[in-house]
């Protein structure tokens, strides 16, 4: 499987954040997306912080993204692994500094890495300032008023004000001792924020001036479908909705109002008053692509994760139709894709093409069917060149690079995410895709942390030491170079990027679409061995060709006239 012409020395980047010649640089992105807990452990606590990010700049930069997304740093009780956010304004003494974080900005940029900070604007931590002064007002006070504060229903108000359910299991509303409710879609420490109170509004406009004024290039937007709720507050009925799982409603009463959509055009107006192409990206868990597609109008948010691409299964019709899909919906507005195979909060891909079920949604799968690692690494393979090829831009979750499976057999006792805990241990939650990355070595830490004898925050499995990234650098077959391969080669292809693409005819279960000048992806999903175009040059291929022939889940790229 050795890439065409091995492993290339990276180009040089320098100029990456300058450019303001050509189409905006966010509409053919690489982002890599960092769990901050999970990357990279610079002073040896065994948890992820600035120092180690900024220790592993280098390795970022010869792997060839374009910015790096990273989540949550802010100061945090770590409820949430720092998704409750207690000071938008602050780094939290886990993770490091304000110093580190603008040392950290200025030298990602020296690099030629452009850097996304999250922003989790649906719900703050209970221990915000403006919770803390909502819990010793009084009912009616305007303290309140910035969350969603209600009365009970039932003789006493003992009853929650509707049938609302917490995304992480168990009811979304939490008495007080005064008798009222507040409203948290997410853990009860994390009180949703009432976005029809000016005063959040403001405020959210200021830490976003706050990040811009520092040199960040741009957020992404945490539960960015979540922020208004239906006047009313009406029952959402039914049997509710399964933990972590998005919804497929049109009308719901918490998710995808129409009112987010003026929030973000007053965002884009701030955004649009700083130079460099500042941007943002939105987590909007939608019923369908028309519906995201009203985030990203001109004058609205930049891009939105591909969510249907990655919870689309291994099945070359549906595949094609979620690009179709999306491609239809985004270009109406004027918008480019943006695909995902993974992230923090869904089992890693590796792991989902490795069953006979390949559909991945939320962190729930059933560890019940046989899992095949070997065959799941080969699809991983071949999805990467379809992601990386497709008009647009791409995310890549730190280690999938490596080929990171999900880490199924974690103990209970070590297992951190509140769903665990919400879902009555019903739902493992979504630690066994976030166990710390390994880097080197034999044993944990495995290069993750700045000393030998630090415990991860999480156990890393044996497994790691045949996927560090010591261990499979300079190795043509390992995934990690045919990541660093087909970055390059985007990189350096005219064809690649945003732009068109047009299918062209194949046989069922083979996937083949042509971008010019002269580039041509093709992916054999499930079919027989597919013969290839004669007279076509072979630029990276996911596994070894069978002579002329692409086999089952194997993808190649073509030069072609």
């Amino acid at each position: 499987m050795t890439p065409p012409g091995g492993r290339v020395a990276p180009p040089n980047r320098k100029d990456v954040v300058q450019h303001t010649d050509k189409a905006p640089w966010w509409r053919s992105a690489v982002i890599y997306q960092v769990y901050i807990r999970s990357f990279a452990d610079g002073n040896g606590d065994g948890v992820g912080d600035i120092a180690g990010i900024r220790s592993r700049l280098p390795y970022l930069r010869d792997l060839g993204v374009d910015a790096i997304w990273i989540t949550p740093w802010y100061t945090s009780p770590m409820v949430d692994a720092g998704y409750d956010v207690a000071d938008y304004t602050d780094i939290d003494p886990l993770f490091g500094t304000l110093g580190d974080a603008e040392e950290l900005i200025r030298e990602a940029h020296g690099h030629g890495i452009r850097v996304i900070v999250d922003v989790v604007p649906n719900h703050s931590s209970d221990r915000h300032a403006w919770f803390r002064a909502a819990l010793a007002a009084a009912p009616g006070d305007p303290a309140r008023d910035r969350y969603v504060f209600r009365d009970g229903r039932g003789d006493d108000g003992e009853l929650p004000p509707n049938d609302w359910r917490s995304t992480f299991g168990g009811p979304a509303w939490t008495r007080v001792p005064d008798g009222q409710w507040y409203l948290h879609l997410f853990a009860p420490e994390q009180p949703d924020l009432n976005w029809e109170n000016p005063e959040v509004r403001a405020d959210f406009e200021r830490v976003l001036g706050f990040w811009l004024d520092m040199g960040v290039d741009g957020f992404r937007i945490d539960v960015a479908h979540g922020l208004i709720k239906a006047p009313g507050l009406p029952d959402l009925g039914g049997d509710g909705e399964d933990v972590l799982e998005p919804t497929d409603r049109v009308d719901h009463p918490h998710w995808d109002r129409d009112g987010v959509h003026e929030i973000y055009r007053a965002w884009r107006r701030v955004s649009d008053g700083y130079p460099g192409q500042r941007v943002f990206v939105a987590e909007a868990w939608v019923a369908n692509p028309q519906r995201l597609a009203r985030y990203l109008r001109p004058d609205e948010l930049h891009t939105a994760f591909n969510f249907d691409f990655l919870r689309a299964p291994w099945d070359a019709a549906r595949l094609r139709d979620v690009v179709d899909t999306t491609l239809g919906a985004l270009t109406g507005v004027g918008a480019p894709a943006t695909w995902v195979l993974s992230n923090h909060d869904v089992v890693r891909h590796v792991t989902r093409y490795g069953r006979p079920h390949t559909e991945g949604r939320g962190p729930r799968h059933d560890v019940s069917e046989p899992l095949d690692l070997e065959h799941g690494t080969r699809r991983a393979r071949a999805a990467a060149l379809l992601m990386l090829a497709l008009p647009g831009g791409a995310y890549v979750y730190q280690g999938e690079e490596l080929g990171l499976p999900e880490v199924e057999d974690i103990p209970e006792d070590r297992l951190q995410d509140p769903v665990w805990e919400r879902s009555g241990h019903a739902n493992r939650g979504r630690d066994g895709c976030r166990v710390p990355i390994p880097w080197s070595g034999d044993a944990p830490p495995y290069g993750f942390s700045a000393t030998e004898d630090a415990e991860p925050w999480l156990p890393q499995p044996e497994l790691w030491k045949t996927l560090s990234v010591e261990r499979q650098t300079g190795d043509p077959a390992s995934m990690l170079e045919l990541y660093r391969s087909a970055l390059r080669l985007r990189r350096e292809n005219p064809a690649l990027g945003d732009g068109t693409m047009r299918w062209n005819e194949t046989p069922d279960g083979v996937l083949s679409f042509s971008r010019d000048p002269g580039f041509t992806c093709v992916v054999n999903v499930s079919g027989e061995p597919y013969e290839l175009p004669a007279g076509a040059e072979v630029l990276l291929v996911s596994g070894d060709l069978d002579g002329g022939r692409l086999p089952a889940d194997t993808a190649v790229w073509l030069a072609t006239s």
